[in-house]
């Protein structure tokens, strides 16, 4: 189990998901050499030997980049375990992408105020179950 921030272009506008249009498709984020590109740009140590799952180790964290088997992408979800120290690395990529996220542990759009208190949650969640 992985906190997870799900990253994709989003109408303008819409300040919750819960306003999210149900009719609303998102548009293509570009292809994925691109998209790839732009993360190592604020994660060079990424591993992207599998181009549909990429992989980011340290000693505190790791970050598993979901980017699904096709060229051209829609979203990437970030598969996140680990410290605090984790933090700055998930807001970077998202700036760099320039698109918005959600995370999956308050339900709406990623906050970098709020993501070490989501974080936090996880983390405990995964301590209580085992």
């Amino acid at each position: 189990m992985s906190w997870d921030i799900f990253i994709q272009e989003f109408p303008d506008g819409v300040r919750r998901v819960a306003d999210i249009p149900a009719t609303f498709a998102a548009p293509p984020l570009g292809r994925r050499e691109d998209v790839i590109a732009t993360i190592r740009s604020v994660c060079p140590q990424a591993d992207f030997s599998d181009p549909a799952w990429g992989v980011l180790r340290s000693d505190d964290y790791n970050i598993e980049f979901g980017l699904g088997d096709e060229d051209v992408l829609h979203g990437i979800t970030l598969h996140v375990r680990g410290s605090d120290a984790v933090l700055p690395l998930v807001i970077n990529v998202v700036d760099a992408l320039g698109l918005r996220a959600i995370d999956s542990w308050t339900g709406e759009f990623f906050d970098p105020i709020v993501a070490a208190h989501s974080l936090a949650r996880w983390r405990k969640y995964i301590e209580e179950e085992t």
